[in-house]
């Protein structure tokens, strides 16, 4: 029985990374049991039985997509010298590097719901709420001026960043984004921190389960 358990939860977390990886670029009204179902070579009812509704299931692909951000940004920049720099440096880095091939999945899913209301809009906002916070906190930790402010804006340079990467395929937006940050916080040019970042570029592959 621990055996299947374990085969079961293999299968679930292969199946909210394939839907993480179509929802980050086609939105999470995209998705279907079928498709994954297909994609993946599985049972259309033996991935219903994992999720049982749609709703379920773009929730837990919600919840894996915060789960990549915090294995792979969040919990390495609390450990580095300068957390608030290196949450944004990681940050673009992550939207860089493509871990999702829509770039910030939050970015591509926040629009399909923001008026809508129900489990899944309060489940996005709450995560919303909760990145804008995080680097509210880091700011204050700091030491500077106005965190609440400071932490909105970080949120839209980083959002505009993603945004133009993807719209015009520019991939200095994410330097004029570090130059317009660097700005904002008074740090000076030659002072960021470097930062180790994942080879690997592909959700799938990343080892974890999630703004």
């Amino acid at each position: 029985m621990d055996g299947r358990l374990e085969r079961g939860e293999q299968t679930r977390r292969l199946i909210v990374r394939r839907a993480a990886e179509i929802a980050s670029a086609e939105g999470l009204e995209t998705l279907s049991i079928g498709r994954l179902a297909a994609d993946l070579g599985l049972s259309k009812s033996g991935v219903f039985a994992l999720f049982g509704s749609k709703e379920d299931l773009q929730l837990a692909t919600v919840r894996a997509a915060r789960e990549s951000v915090v294995s792979e940004v969040v919990r390495p920049a609390l450990a580095a010298e300068n957390p608030l720099w290196a949450v944004i440096e990681l940050w673009l880095s992550y939207s860089e590097r493509r871990v999702f091939p829509g770039g910030c999945f939050f970015s591509s899913v926040r629009p399909e719901f923001d008026s809508r209301p129900g489990r899944v809009r309060d489940e996005i906002a709450s995560l919303g709420r909760e990145w804008e916070g995080l680097f509210e906190r880091l700011a204050r930790d700091a030491g500077l001026p106005d965190p609440a402010q400071l932490a909105f804006e970080i949120v839209a340079i980083l959002d505009a960043a993603n945004a133009n990467s993807m719209l015009y395929d520019d991939a200095s937006a994410y330097d004029k984004a570090r130059v317009a940050l660097r700005a904002r916080i008074a740090m000076p040019t030659g002072t960021e921190i470097n930062v180790a970042t994942p080879n690997d570029t592909s959700i799938a592959s990343s080892g974890s389960s999630t703004t």
